[in-house]
């Protein structure tokens, strides 16, 4: 069976897959301060046997069955040329009955492990997955004694750049906000796996706050109206919004800041540089009572109804103003007192989303140099961690303002994240961000939307041209997603990044990929993994990917104003899957809401699904397998349903009540199927969302406002009046079961509802009405209590075959 892995051609493959250039490039890392701090991070990490300790209790959690068949060994940078890096060897005492067969050799706890997955990866085509995505898939490692071994010189894998780089600034609520240990230690181990080493360490932070504030004479009670719910903190964090969802419970802050020192312990046994948050400025109201001389604004409206000042308009303090750098201080000193230890990398991100109130570069480099210099306070050390998002999403960020807060600060003491840039890339042209050190970022997923996307291309690519240009400052690579738990192709290929010296050849590497994820080769499913290579994973419009598919972002107007593909207008009874309807979308004449984002061929995507289908037989008993086909058929479904919901429109406004009724029975009894289709696999459930919420909770009225929280965040955020829906509705839906027959479904009838009395009528669609009952329908939805399955039911294979057969076969309108 494993015979084909000692072929030339395997090797062949693999040598080029893993070849690392020793030609030696320039590297921002030679910046003094930078080459300094990683010297301290070694001299001040866990020793040696601590992160060999922590790379075999990953093997035992992950394999235990070949708890034996390894021996790990941390080596010096000399070791490595000087740079971080793992080997893998025969194990010298192999051939002796119950010793080791391969020995992983690397710097730290993090290399160990990511050699680990490595070994697994590529001599045992093995994959490892979130999971919620399918797991590992271990079955195709063979039994212990009978390990594939490495070829008589061993591989050497050195990091192009120094820093892997993980998580986003909302991440922490989008996926982690109701996680426990357990879940936790899963996380840890994976981010270990994927040669992860600096990761965000958000959790916990509200308690450092209280303690800080408190110092200050902010009372607790003071602080309700400051921090956002459970669901909400990473708004509230950023200054985006306050009290929306709270407050929290004494037990929140004490339960999570135990939870934090887990994380942080863990993370440091492997050797890894979590990031700590630092001061931004937000501040709560109450700091302006108790220092009314001090210069605190009021921010704008950040998307509330109305500018309810009940949740908007947050407090910033001027960052110019003496007590920023006081209370700056006083955080790094707490946390420091809390936890014991930092690695002295910190994230402050004060103008995300929030633009300064003067363009003047001087005040700018102020505001910049006074930021860093609460860090250095607290921490002479520290090194500013900043998200690059502000100069994607803000106009205000012109060169000469970007110019000025970037050199505000000491060479050497602040990275940025080029948080965007398999898509929009900052770096290039911003002069490698004026010469500061930037880590190569994929954001990929936003809000946590479900959504087969990506672009593998750019990832296998677009950190190797960052890192070769001429003058480089690139220190690292990043996964900044907002959402996990989704495609999990797009981060598998990602993380290799963090080794890859040259381009990888996506071609040869999909080729090997069903092989590895499913344990089992089968010619239709490479054929289909190239076929979703070139559509749903070659987006190259430039687009974000917000999900906004009708189902789960129905849109709000009127339908007499919404246009559709000129195909329909014709009358013509072309197949959804023709190549005049393939890149199909939804127009509206005054663009009030986000259309639906198409970017490949649906006839290819169908094909894929057909292959799928075809290889079920052979691959039903993989975890995995069956996740990409659920995934696989939602998507198809999907793009299906938005011109179904076209088509309907299309009877709406040619005064055909037969055609509409038809349309929007054929619409709501899809969303239903769906339903029923994503209840097959546990990664598609509404309820572990809802449950694990109220796991957190330590009474009955906590569990309430948890789970109230974990639904508003999924639908609509923000209060609301009768007739005016959040601008934030929809943007962090979700294809979960449950979900779709309890709330898209249900919404989508209340508009076809009014639709149809229209037409029956003869008068204008009651659009106030509409979003009078839908809004109705959603706060009554958040409130509710009812309970969803967390384990999946039904068989994946012949739900997606009926499916298929149902709706896809042969998809004429």
């Amino acid at each position: 069976m494993f015979s084909a892995f000692r072929t030339s051609s395997f090797f062949f493959f693999l040598f080029l897959l893993c070849y690392v250039s020793f030609i030696p490039h320039s590297s921002a890392i030679e910046f003094s301060h930078l080459s300094r701090l990683i010297e301290i991070q070694d001299r001040e990490g866990a020793s040696p046997s601590v992160q060999e300790a922590a790379a075999r209790g990953l093997l035992r959690r992950l394999l235990p069955s070949h708890l034996s068949c390894f021996d790990f060994k941390i080596v010096s940078r000399e070791t490595c040329g000087g740079k971080s890096c793992f080997m893998i060897n025969n194990h010298p005492s192999i051939g002796i009955q119950g010793a080791p067969e391969i020995l992983i050799e690397g710097v730290s706890g993090v290399e160990l492990s990511a050699g680990l997955h490595w070994y697994l990866k590529y001599w045992s085509r093995a994959h490892i997955s979130w999971d919620r995505t399918g797991g590992v898939q271990l079955s195709s490692v063979p039994n212990p004694g009978s390990l594939s071994r490495i070829q008589a010189d061993g591989v050497l894998i050195q990091r192009p750049v120094p820093w892997n780089y993980y998580q986003n600034a909302v991440t922490s609520s989008y996926s982690f906000a109701w996680w426990d240990w357990e879940r936790w230690e899963k996380e840890i181990d994976w981010m270990a796996l994927q040669g992860i080493n600096l990761p965000l360490a958000f959790t916990g932070q509200e308690a450092i706050w209280q303690k800080v504030f408190q110092m200050y004479n902010v009372s607790g009670s003071d602080l309700d109206d400051f921090f956002g719910g459970p669901a909400f903190l990473a708004w509230s964090r950023m200054g985006n919004l306050h009290g929306w969802g709270g407050p929290l419970p004494q037990s929140w802050f004490d339960q999570q800041l135990i939870l934090q020192k887990k994380i942080l312990a863990r993370m440091y046994e492997f050797g890894m540089s979590p990031v700590l948050p630092a001061f931004s400025g937000n501040v709560p109201a109450a700091l302006h009572s108790r220092f009314p001389s001090a210069k605190i604004t009021r921010l704008g409206n950040w998307f509330t109804v109305g500018g309810d000042s009940r949740w908007c308009c947050t407090y910033l303090l001027d960052a110019t103003d003496p007590l920023f750098v006081e209370i700056g201080k006083a955080f790094i000193e707490q946390q420091m007192k809390e936890y014991g230890r930092s690695a002295h990398i910190y994230n402050c991100d004060t103008f995300d989303e929030n633009t300064p109130p003067v363009d003047n570069p001087d005040y700018i480099n102020s505001l910049g140099a006074a930021v860093y210099r609460a860090m250095q306070s607290g921490d002479d050390d520290a090194v500013w961690l900043m998200q690059g998002w502000l100069f994607s999403y803000d106009p205000f960020w012109r060169p000469p303002q970007m110019k000025a807060l970037l050199h505000s600060v000491p060479r050497g003491r602040l990275v940025v994240l080029d948080l965007f840039a398999e898509v929009k890339p900052i770096w290039w042209s911003s002069e490698q961000f004026y010469g500061v050190p930037y880590i190569w970022c994929m954001l990929h997923n936003f809000a946590g939307n479900i959504e087969m996307y990506g672009i593998l291309d750019s990832i296998a690519s677009g950190p190797i041209e960052a890192r070769t240009s001429e003058n480089s400052t690139m220190v690292g690579v990043g996964m900044s997603m907002e959402g996990i738990e989704q495609n999990p192709v797009v981060y598998d290929l990602m993380s290799e990044m963090a080794f890859q010296h040259n381009k990888i050849d996506v071609k040869m590497w999909i080729d090997q990929y069903p092989t590895r994820r499913y344990g089992s080769s089968v010619p239709a499913m490479q054929d289909a993994w190239n076929i979703l290579h070139r559509t749903t994973y070659n987006c190259t419009d430039g687009s974000y990917d917000k999900n906004r598919d009708v189902i789960v972002s129905l849109p709000d107007v009127d339908p007499s104003f919404i246009s559709y593909p000129a195909v329909f207008k014709r009358g013509s009874n072309q197949q959804f899957g023709g190549k005049a309807s393939r890149r199909a979308s939804l127009k509206e004449i005054t663009d009030s809401y986000d259309q639906p984002h198409m970017w490949y061929s649906t006839s290819e995507v169908i094909h894929a699904l057909e292959l799928f289908l075809a290889s079920g037989n052979e691959l039903s008993t993989s975890d995995t397998f069956r996740y990409d086909l659920v995934d696989l058929t939602r998507q198809a479904l999907a793009k299906y349903a938005n011109q179904v919901f076209l088509k309907a429109i299309e009877a709406y406004q040619s005064d055909n009540i037969h055609g509409a009724i038809i349309y929007s029975q054929h619409f709501l009894v899809l969303v239903n199927d769906m339903d029923t289709l994503l209840a097959c696999h546990d990664g598609f459930l509404l309820g572990p969302w809802l449950e694990s919420s109220k796991q957190l909770a330590q009474d009955p009225e906590q569990e309430k406002q948890f789970e109230w929280n974990a639904r508003t965040q999924i639908t609509m955020w923000f209060d609301n009046t009768e007739v005016e829906a959040s601008l934030l509705r929809d943007y962090g839906n979700k294809y979960w079961s449950g979900l779709l027959q309890d709330y898209y479904g249900p919404r989508a009838a209340i508009y076809f509802k009014y639709l149809l009395e229209s037409m029956y009528k003869g008068e204008k669609f009651r659009l106030d009405d509409w979003r009078r009952e839908w809004i109705l329908l959603t706060n009554k939805w958040q409130n509710s209590r009812k309970v969803f399955p967390v384990k999946g039911s039904g068989d994946a294979l012949n739900t997606s075959q009926w499916l298929y057969d149902k709706y896809l076969r042969d998809p004429s309108l």
